[in-house]
């Protein structure tokens, strides 16, 4: 689990910005969203440009040196802050793995360029590594013969070169650190249009049509858009050499993606996205529901709700989500004047079960200590 992530001077945050979410309050509940100390399914709120877009790239800029998976490149343009005193951006991660801490921290130049890198577990720093100097360490049993290797001008990282270039012996560290990497790897950020893309998780750009139909989910995509109030009768089959979902009508068939509204398309991307989140680790949707109506909307977050083990946090502008029926006050976020804190956070009042989170927001309960 993801427990805390800190980044400075990456895009809009000029200073350091901290999002924790591994200090859940303790209420009784909706508990099913702390696992292992952390919480597991957020909403983040913010006016537009305060950061919530750039919170998830910042998050996400792991993947694109240690991992192969697919990256949002071009995202990434205007890396540094603009009024930023720095020449590089710095990012921390922590993380939670059975009990182990272990913290992931580097800085970049650019997206391309690693600045430094440094990995330790409970405390041990175990890979150091410093670009300019050409100079660092590893220390995972099984990878001491790399501390040669590792010093020269190669811009890959050295945590990923570690672990693509080293039989680790099998003991604890090197378990919690092959998790890490495993965890890195499983990350999957997608917007609410597929003409924006994603990042993490996999590779390629499969149709949604080809996506659903490969998965053999047609008639469970069929009785999910029907749970959301929209009816077809729906089949897969293949076009000019292409799979496609089609909808039967009483007089002739349609194209599903031709005929739908963008509300309905958007709603298909997204079960394109849920039908693989069980094998994720961390999930970042942005403006997840921009083309839903509000009841729409809570439909869906009630499904991400019941995915177990995966972390999935989602931004939005939709106030009517903001209830304990749904969440709870340790799992709603407000993004504001480059800080991010649950609404928890943000008064002295004791937030009970019963209290109307939305009406507090809109009047003004949670504009900070």
């Amino acid at each position: 689990m993801l427990k805390k992530f800190s980044v400075e001077n990456f895009k809009g945050f000029r200073d350091k910005i901290t999002f924790d979410i591994g200090s859940p309050s303790n209420y009784n509940f909706n508990s099913e969203i702390i696992e292992n100390g952390c919480v597991t399914k957020g909403i983040i709120y913010g006016i537009n440009s305060s950061g919530k877009s750039n919170l998830g790239l910042a998050i996400f800029d792991v993947i694109t040196h240690l991992t192969e998976k697919e990256k949002l490149l071009p995202s990434y343009d205007f890396y540094l802050n603009m009024s930023g005193r720095k020449t590089f951006a710095e990012f921390e991660y922590t993380f939670v793995f059975d009990d182990h801490e272990l913290i992931y921290r580097y800085s970049k130049n650019d997206v391309n360029t690693l600045k430094s890198e440094s990995l330790s577990i409970d405390g041990k720093e175990l890979i150091f590594y410093d670009f300019p100097g050409h100079d660092g360490f590893t220390l995972l049993e099984g990878s001491e013969s790399l501390n040669a290797s590792i010093k020269n001008e190669s811009p890959i990282s050295r945590v990923k070169y570690v672990n693509s270039n080293s039989i680790l012996v099998n003991n604890e560290q090197n378990r919690i650190f092959k998790k890490f990497m495993d965890f890195v790897n499983r990350m999957l950020l997608f917007y609410s249009l597929d003409s924006r893309g994603y990042e993490g998780f996999m590779n390629g750009n499969e149709s949604l049509a080809e996506g659903i139909v490969n998965s053999g989910k047609v008639q469970d995509f069929q009785a999910f858009l029907k749970e959301s109030g929209i009816e077809y009768d729906l089949y897969g089959c293949e076009v000019d050499g292409r799979k496609a979902i089609y909808c039967h009508f009483d007089h002739m068939d349609a194209d599903f993606f031709k005929i739908a509204s963008t509300g309905t398309r958007s709603l298909a991307l997204f079960y394109y996205w849920y039908i693989r989140m069980q094998s994720a680790s961390f999930v970042f949707i942005d403006e997840f529901d921009a083309f839903y109506h509000f009841e729409l909307s809570e439909t869906v977050q009630e499904h991400l709700k019941q995915i177990p083990g995966v972390q999935i946090f989602t931004t939005t502008h939709n106030t009517d989500l903001m209830s304990n029926n749904l969440l709870r006050p340790d799992s709603y976020f407000l993004l504001s004047n480059n800080s991010i804190k649950a609404i928890s956070e943000l008064t002295d009042k004791e937030l009970r079960q019963a209290h109307n989170l939305q009406k507090m927001y809109k009047a003004g309960a949670f504009n900070g200590k």
